[in-house]
Order: structure tokens, then sequence, then C-alpha cells
């Protein structure tokens, strides 16, 4: 476990953010990225979420919907995170997996990618 305060958290998750590559990010549409302290049960097991409409079923997908929103969660990814450099890393999955969600990719391919 490591400890960093949640400013040099947001940083952190908006250098990520800023490394994934044009092509994933360009393709976000009325998504917002939100960094929380903990999920709201409280638990330390989630490490991110999305929170929307995937981008396959936007059929539904209606003018003047609130964004979607991708959550990191700090204090689960402080808790299972030895070093900065670990922490770096698993935003990074996170991030990917998390966008993934918007572009429709389930928990079982993201497996079998190695994002899971």
């Amino acid at each position: 476990m490591i400890e960093m305060d949640a400013d040099a958290f947001d940083a952190l998750v908006i250098d990520e953010l800023d490394r994934l590559p044009d092509a994933m990010i360009d393709g976000l549409d009325n998504v917002v990225f939100v960094v929380e302290d903990r999920p709201e049960d409280g638990s330390l097991d989630l490490l991110g979420l999305y929170d929307g409409l995937a981008l396959t079923e936007r059929d539904r997908y209606g003018v003047g919907e609130l964004p979607d929103r991708i959550i990191v969660y700090r204090e689960p990814h402080l808790e299972v995170c030895e070093s900065v450099d670990d922490l770096r890393d698993e935003v990074h999955t996170t991030l990917v997996h998390e966008i993934a969600h918007f572009y429709g990719i389930d928990d079982a391919r993201l497996h079998e990618l190695g994002w899971a």
C-alpha cells in the first residue's frame, strides 16, 4: 500500500490519460472522467467503473443526455499498489478497461485481451 493525496492522484490520472493513444480517446463522446475516493459501498475491491451507455447501445441514446462517467477510485488503487510505478500501471490498466466498456467490450473479452 502507498499513500498519495487526492491532488497528486488526480494529476497522475490526468498524466496517464494523456499517455493513452489518441485513437482511443478521440472516439469518446459525451464522457467525463471522475476521480473518487471509494465506491459508494465503501469497499476497496473496485478500481474503476464505467457508468453509462456503451457506444454499441447508443441507438437508444438521446440528445441532451447527461455525460457517461468513467470513475477511477483512489483508495482502492493505493491499497493494491506498492510503488508509484505500480500505481501508474494500475491506473493505466483501469483507464483502458473502463474506456473499453464505453466501446462495448465486455469483461470476458477484456480478460482474453489481458486488460481485466
